[in-house]
């Protein structure tokens, strides 16, 4: 048996546009209602979530099915969190809060196994099909997405130097967080936190360099999509269920 080919991985690489869901319910179940949708990513939330690995193993399997890559931001840069994350079959992570190349290459070398990694080697695990997989040692490190959260603004002015790491498939600007570091917490969409976000995705742009983020406000989404980010995750299933049950509820209020 054969490693299949991660979509995901080579779409970004190719610069093909992907829209993306996160997802923090934590929940198999919520997971299948959102799989069938149709999004190319969708982001299974570790950080901000109360997820755990059984929980994840169970949105990875309802993913699974579908056309959508599962990617998995873990709670840290943290090479066991990483390692038990990619036995469970991620087929790639989002490492939060990278701030310097040193963090950038922890990241890295933590998906692969030596002499280029620090990666411990599990010959029966749920992404090897329990050993069916044959060429998966050999294949794996190209076909993992890599991709690397900026979060601070001295993190954004060093963002070339972060995605040139080796085995670093994107760059994820979190606006939120620079948002918060800029003295501008919870003002995400603030003009002056995309003012700094924008030339240094630019840059990276230019260089070939896949460039993603996360923007609830769907225009804004297709705007950055079009002008040049590669992956843009545009809604939040939490945030999606909260504004339609208010929606519903206020529907029928102001009917009676």
């Amino acid at each position: 048996m054969k490693l299949p080919a991660n979509t995901f991985t080579h779409a970004i690489a190719a610069g093909d546009k992907q829209i993306g869901l996160w997802v923090t319910l934590s929940s198999a179940v919520s997971a299948e209602v959102v799989a069938p949708s149709g999004y190319d990513w969708a982001l299974v939330d570790m950080e901000h979530s109360p997820n755990d690995y059984f929980s994840v193993l169970g949105q990875l399997q309802a993913f699974a099915a579908t056309k959508t890559t599962a990617i998995v931001r873990p709670e840290w840069n943290d090479p066991v969190i990483v390692k038990r994350l990619l036995d469970l079959g991620a087929p790639g992570l989002l490492f939060p809060m990278i701030q310097t190349v040193e963090e950038a290459e922890k990241a890295v070398a933590s998906t692969r196994y030596p002499p280029l990694g620090i990666r411990g080697v599990s010959g029966s695990t749920r992404a090897t099909k329990f050993g069916r997989i044959t060429d998966y040692t050999a294949r794996i490190e190209q076909e993992t997405t890599v991709i690397l959260q900026i979060e601070t603004a001295s993190a954004v002015d060093l963002a070339e130097e972060i995605a040139a790491v080796d085995g670093v498939s994107g760059i994820f600007f979190g606006p939120a967080d620079i948002a918060a570091d800029m003295g501008l917490l919870g003002q995400t969409l603030h003009k002056d936190v995309w003012a700094k976000i924008m030339p240094a995705a630019k840059a990276l742009i230019a260089k070939g360099v896949p460039v993603g983020t996360l923007v609830l406000d769907t225009d804004f989404a297709a705007e950055l999509l079009n002008e040049g980010f590669t992956f843009v995750a545009v809604a939040l299933d939490t945030a999606l269920l909260a504004k339609a049950s208010d929606a519903a509820l206020a529907s029928v209020k102001d009917a009676i």
